[in-house]
């Protein structure tokens, strides 16, 4: 593949950390969590909001569906923040490697858009991006090739210059069948090599 004019991170799970169980677990208790997620579609609704649905008003409305589990439901809204966190630094000094060296630098992530301008008052690498593509401001999310293709018109760089990184494998293989180098993170250490093998940072840059 030819040289790669322009990076793409996932967010969630690859520059901060998202994990909805930990919070609750630390909130409810193992036990009832597990309870909780099996009764109520959780994952469905957040899904939804990823989609631009209404963050509060969503999840406040399954909360009114559900009143055995009204105020567990209410902490998906009330400490989401803490769902979505820490920030993952060594994945945040990369991204910001790059961008110091003149590469573009973009986002394309399954976000919510109001939750994305809250979490850009928690994480002001959010605003660094040279342009974020949020699922939840253009109705269309990952793994579905459109949101690739918005990102491919509104930057104008071409599919085999583009190189995405994101922890699920669907949106790798979508990614790649639209001719974009792509890395499924695992870790930043791994994508520290991966960015220092196509020649994008040096080891230092990457360290």
């Amino acid at each position: 593949m030819g040289r790669i004019d322009a990076v793409v991170f996932d967010i969630g799970r690859v520059l901060i950390e998202w994990d909805p169980a930990r919070m609750y677990d630390a909130a409810i208790g193992p036990e009832r969590r597990r309870a909780l997620f099996a009764a109520v579609d959780l994952e469905g609704m957040n899904l939804s909001i990823d989609l631009g649905a209404p963050f509060r008003e969503t999840i406040y409305s399954l909360a009114e569906a559900h009143p055995d589990w009204a105020a567990e439901v209410r902490l998906w809204h009330d400490c989401w923040i803490e769902m979505a966190a820490p920030e993952i630094p060594h994945s945040v000094r990369l991204m910001r490697a790059l961008r110091a060296k003149g590469l573009p630098v973009f986002a394309l992530t399954n976000f919510g858009a109001e939750s994305f301008e809250l979490a850009c008052g928690y994480y002001p690498f959010f605003r660094e991006f040279d342009r974020a593509f949020v699922s939840g401001r253009l109705g269309v999310m990952k793994p579905d090739p459109d949101f690739y293709r918005i990102l491919e018109e509104e930057t104008g760089v071409a599919p085999e210059r583009l190189f995405l990184t994101d922890d699920r494998a669907e949106n790798i293989a979508t990614a790649r069948a639209r001719g974009w180098h792509a890395h499924l993170f695992e870790g930043p250490e791994g994508l520290a090599a991966r960015l220092v093998s196509e020649g994008l940072l040096t080891g230092d840059e990457a360290a």
